[in-house]
């Protein structure tokens, strides 16, 4: 693969109907942008209807003729994954890609309407349940995807502990949640791609992540503290290190469109640290990658959500 990919190499996707978690802001609308560009027809899955139509006109601005809607998803609440997925069942016989991007970082301790803590149940558990919810549709498409999208900071997140997602035992770090909730994507990625193949599903698993990419879900932690100094650390972080969010898609969009992605890759940015530069497969952490550890959180992850497959 080319170490200078850009949008400028994504292939035709005329033809391919793909779903973008978290499309309203940020990673997943650049990646809606670029998709709609090259011709892909997507479903943008937001939970704020207010930012969802500033983002879609933003998408019908940059990408004339884009073929582009809206469909309303809160990931943390169970009740509007179902209804979601019913949804798409209703209305699409078939899913190309399902591009698990939407996320929350680094906030003060929460819980979702299930009572999960906020950054597992937004980032892993609500994902967990909607790919499963959707699988039906995955499977009767040839050669269709799961994208999850973790970060580097899964390196934070080598505690996690498969029977304590919601740190009702332990003491709550909302950096330390942020990398848990990183790693579960790692895991469910990594675990996803061995069960697809044990069952002989045309259905890939690919992961990526963004690197340090400028976007504003680094403030929504600080700006629910009304934390001066995390506005300050942030914006000092994104002037030293970060690269724009459009560079922080590339990654998931090689992996959602590019022919040579095999089931189990993992793609990040080129660059020193993979913080930033152009899509190239990484490693990670090998934790990331244990069978028994990631089965103990597929089976949690199944107990919680209630929805069961493969």
């Amino acid at each position: 693969m080319s170490t200078q990919w850009t949008v400028a190499d994504i292939p035709p996707q005329q033809g391919r109907r793909i779903v973008v978690t978290g499309a309203s802001s940020g990673l997943g609308l650049e990646t809606s942008v670029a998709l709609a560009a090259a011709g892909a027809e997507v479903i943008m899955a937001c939970r704020n209807p207010d930012r969802a139509g500033a983002a879609l006109d933003q998408v019908q601005r940059r990408a004339p003729g884009a073929k582009a809607e809206l469909m309303t998803l809160d990931l943390a609440d169970l009740a509007s994954v179902r209804t979601f997925a019913a949804d798409c069942a209703r209305r699409f016989e078939r899913i190309d890609v399902l591009c698990n991007n939407a996320g929350v970082m680094a906030l003060p301790l929460q819980r979702t309407k299930d009572g999960f803590e906020m950054q597992m149940g937004t980032n892993h558990l609500g994902h967990f349940a909607l790919t499963g919810l959707m699988l039906d549709q995955l499977k009767a498409t040839a050669g269709a995807r799961v994208v999850s999208v973790a970060s580097n900071a899964h390196k934070w997140g080598m505690r996690l502990d498969a029977g304590d997602l919601g740190f009702e035992r332990q003491r709550y770090n909302k950096w330390d949640a942020y990398g848990r909730s990183k790693m579960a994507n790692l895991r469910f990625h990594f675990e996803l791609d061995r069960r697809l193949r044990a069952a002989g599903f045309d259905v890939r698993s690919a992961c990526a992540h963004p690197g340090y990419a400028a976007t504003n879900l680094m403030f929504v932690g600080p700006a629910q503290q009304n934390s001066r100094v995390g506005r300050l650390l942030m914006q000092f972080g994104n002037a030293l290190l970060s690269q724009d969010q459009a560079m922080g898609a590339l990654p998931q969009l090689y992996a959602i469109t590019m022919p040579d992605v095999e089931s189990g890759d993992y793609f990040g940015p080129d660059g020193w640290q993979q913080l930033k530069g152009h899509p190239r497969r990484v490693g990670c952490l090998r934790i990331a990658r244990d069978p028994e550890r990631n089965r103990l959180l597929w089976e949690a992850s199944e107990r919680l959500t209630g929805v069961r497959y493969l």
